[in-house]
């Protein structure tokens, strides 16, 4: 059984940061994309960054300001959030994909944090 255990997260003033970590554990054959999306009330759960080998990419509204990264050794995944807006506002999800043996892929999520940016 696999599990997405997701860290940090937390109230902060405009143009604060945080850092929010996905760690994953169980059994699985290996990791292909690990993601981080998030979901405002009243909104669609939308992709804030993404990470695959040889590929990094970025919502527009966040790039610049967000950093994504993993830990292959530790099968992580972080999002670093800077300069953080009251719009970034929402409960932030990972999102990891594995492979299976066969190569067809699956999709776990993380169990969503919180992010709150208000004065």
């Amino acid at each position: 059984q696999v599990q997405l255990v997701e860290t940090g997260g937390g109230l902060v003033q405009p143009g604060g940061s945080l850092g929010l970590s996905c760690a994953v554990s169980g059994t699985f054959f290996s990791i292909n994309a690990m993601s981080w999306y998030r979901q405002a009330p009243g909104k669609q759960r939308e992709l804030v960054a993404a990470t695959s080998p040889g590929n990094t990419r970025y919502a527009d509204s966040v790039r610049g300001r967000f950093t994504i990264s993993r830990d292959n050794a530790k099968n992580t995944v972080f999002l670093q959030m800077n300069s953080l807006k009251p719009e970034d506002t929402a409960v932030y999800y990972c999102n990891v994909q594995f492979y299976r043996p066969d190569f067809s892929v699956t999709q776990y999520w993380g169990q969503g944090t919180q992010v709150t940016v208000s004065s």
